[in-house]
């Protein structure tokens, strides 16, 4: 079955269309809100209407723009949220222990009297170690809203990191 494309120009507008999965997500997050007592009963209502009516991203933005970080850290305690952690986790744990196994065994057939595994599986575990203490940060940076806790309020600008020379 063909259709007839001849009158159509594109679209007049640079507006894109919203999913359900992003109208679903600032749900959450007004949810997530209303259960912290940012936003009341009638107004968490009136605003999950809106989500649920909106045909364009740009009308989702305002709903949670007076929420702090957009809502993000409501949305970052919520049970599924801990539970996908939890899974990264495990996931990443797992991915440690199997790559350690598997260079002890290399170590193991070499015959080698230094443990040279050591030295990646430092930073094996410096990376998960650094995964599980910046969790939440990745759900933000995924959102395209998060920034680096060195990045965020209160860490200083470039001037913090000066080193007195007067050049640049």
């Amino acid at each position: 079955m063909e259709t007839d494309n001849t009158n159509w120009s594109g679209p007049s507008t640079k507006r894109v269309r919203t999913s359900d999965k992003e109208r679903e997500h600032v749900a959450e997050i007004l949810r997530a809100a209303m259960a912290e007592g940012r936003l009341d009963l009638a107004e968490g209502e009136e605003r999950l209407a809106k989500v649920y009516a909106a045909k364009y991203r740009d009308e989702l933005a305002p709903l949670t723009a007076d929420l702090p970080f957009g809502g993000l850290r409501a949305l970052a305690d919520t049970p599924d949220h801990r539970l996908a952690t939890r899974r990264a986790l495990r996931r990443h744990a797992w991915a440690v222990i199997s790559v350690g196994m598997i260079l002890t065994g290399f170590w193991i057939l070499s015959g080698a009297h230094f443990f040279w595994p050591a030295i990646p599986l430092i930073f094996l575990v410096i990376g998960f170690m650094k995964h599980a203490r910046y969790r939440h940060y990745r759900y933000e940076y995924s959102l395209g809203h998060g920034v680096a806790p060195w990045n965020g309020p209160g860490w200083g600008g470039p001037q913090q990191f000066h080193s007195g020379h007067r050049g640049c």
